[in-house]
């Protein structure tokens, strides 16, 4: 039961209950994650701070609410398999990409966390549009993207040719980059 404030103004008692003073702070409902997912190709990623789901590899969005636009996600591949968060299972990095309606093809690479109760996505770190990808593997914990890139203001017709090595680490649950050559 709540105190009963009284009060007397002008000659008048009012009663109110005090409620404020009395009402211990709302705690706010706990976060849940994405859940883990039976297959790494249903798991939910983070690009640009949203998440997307894939399902059998593949996720449609609207592009802005009510859009015939879409922006579709999908499982590109470059599998590699290796511990990379240190709890001896098996987590596979991989490549996505992403096309928005327009001309340009973005590619990430994502890993996805194996763990007791399925499949945890990570953020997604962006590569380049439209490169050219060549091999993707992980040494000593830290996954090696290798892919191919345009020169600084070459056109997107011509094909990429500058090799790039990029280094990624699991940090805390987040994929990070830590060098790129």
């Amino acid at each position: 039961m709540r105190p009963t404030l009284y009060l007397m103004l002008s000659g008048m008692m009012v009663v109110g209950m005090v409620l404020a003073a009395f009402i211990p702070a709302a705690t706010p409902a706990p976060t849940m994650g994405p859940r883990p997912a039976a297959s790494y190709k249903d798991a939910t990623y983070q690009i640009d701070g949203k998440s997307i789901t894939l399902v059998n590899g593949i996720s449609e969005t609207e592009a802005t609410p009510h859009s015939a636009s879409k922006i579709v996600t999908r499982y590109f591949g470059n599998d590699a398999i290796g511990d990379l968060n240190g709890d001896g299972k098996e987590d596979i990095a991989f490549l996505l990409t992403q096309n928005g309606g327009g001309t340009g093809t973005f590619y990430y690479v994502v890993v996805v966390l194996h763990t007791a109760t399925g499949y945890l996505g990570t953020n997604a770190v962006f590569l380049g549009d439209r490169i050219a990808p060549q091999t993707t593997h992980i040494e000593n914990g830290t996954v090696v993207v290798n892919y191919a890139k345009r020169k600084p203001g070459e056109s997107f017709a011509v094909k990429p040719s500058v090799g790039v090595s990029n280094y990624l680490k699991v940090i805390d649950g987040k994929l990070v980059e830590v060098y790129k050559k």
